[in-house]
């Protein structure tokens, strides 16, 4: 009888188990982060933390139909970026998978900085729409601005005598290529062209190579350490730094990070 009783209970067990386990596999829903530490921090070849560590890190959601959202946040250097010292980021938008090499990505990225520090008294905030496809390694990119560029308009750029209307439309074209190399060591290579709408003193063209390799580090995985270099063609006298040098210079990033 004991028998009959222990053989039960290990069958309910084993459904129960079974049962948790479909449940989990078969979610739509799907969460995940990251953080990492990086030598600077460097966006679309120009670095906002002026050449100086940065800490990084954001969330993530996804559903299986191809709705996603997420946060990202990184360290700024706060006399490069109208004195703001946090730059947080919202995104949301739908991903989907038309055949086996080819998705399409549509979303909205919202760039926040919460000290509300303003470039020459008008919000540096900025809103982008983005449309993506991708094909096997190759990725490419539109953004266009629905607010003005980094606060940039007649008000803000007439203090400099420059004010030649707003930024609203800025565009942002990319392309981006990923590919693992022998050794599990993953290649990405990127070049973007930035088209700042009224302002063409802005435009520049930038470039970036990186290397990176997955790591299980200790009983941990998770672990990415890379390394990129970037450079630019943008003009000094529209992109100097605080310290008078160009933010769109040749540049190396070393970085470590996790993603759980």
């Amino acid at each position: 009888m004991k028998k009959t009783v222990l053989m039960v209970a290990m069958a309910a067990a084993s459904t129960f188990s079974a049962t948790n386990t479909l449940a989990e596999e078969t979610s739509p829903h799907s969460f995940s982060s990251n953080v990492g530490i990086f030598s600077q921090y460097v966006f679309r070849g120009i670095t906002y933390s002026d050449e100086r560590p940065a800490l990084q890190g954001g969330f993530d959601y996804a559903h299986d139909n191809g709705l996603y959202a997420g946060i990202w946040g990184s360290t700024l250097e706060e006399d490069d970026n109208s004195g703001n010292s946090l730059e947080v980021d919202f995104y949301g938008g739908y991903y989907h998978q038309l055949t086996d090499d080819i998705g399409i990505d549509v979303g909205l990225l919202q760039f926040y900085y919460p000290d509300h520090k303003k470039y020459n008294g008008e919000n540096i905030d900025t809103t982008e729409a983005y449309l993506a496809a991708t094909w096997k390694w190759f990725t490419a990119k539109y953004s266009r601005t629905l607010t003005d560029w980094g606060g940039v308009n007649n008000k803000s750029a007439g203090i400099d005598g420059y004010a030649n209307g707003d930024t609203k439309g800025t565009e942002y074209i990319e392309l981006n290529f990923a590919y693992q190399l022998p050794w599990e060591v993953n290649l990405n290579l990127h070049v973007g062209h930035l088209d700042v709408k009224n302002y063409s003193d802005f435009n520049y063209t930038d470039y970036m190579i990186g290397l990176s390799k997955d790591l299980t580090i200790g009983q941990s995985e998770g672990w990415t350490v890379g390394i990129n270099y970037t450079d630019t063609d943008a003009d000094k006298d529209w992109w100097t730094g605080v310290d008078g040098d160009n933010r769109g210079d040749n540049q190396f990033i070393g970085y470590i990070s996790r993603s759980f």
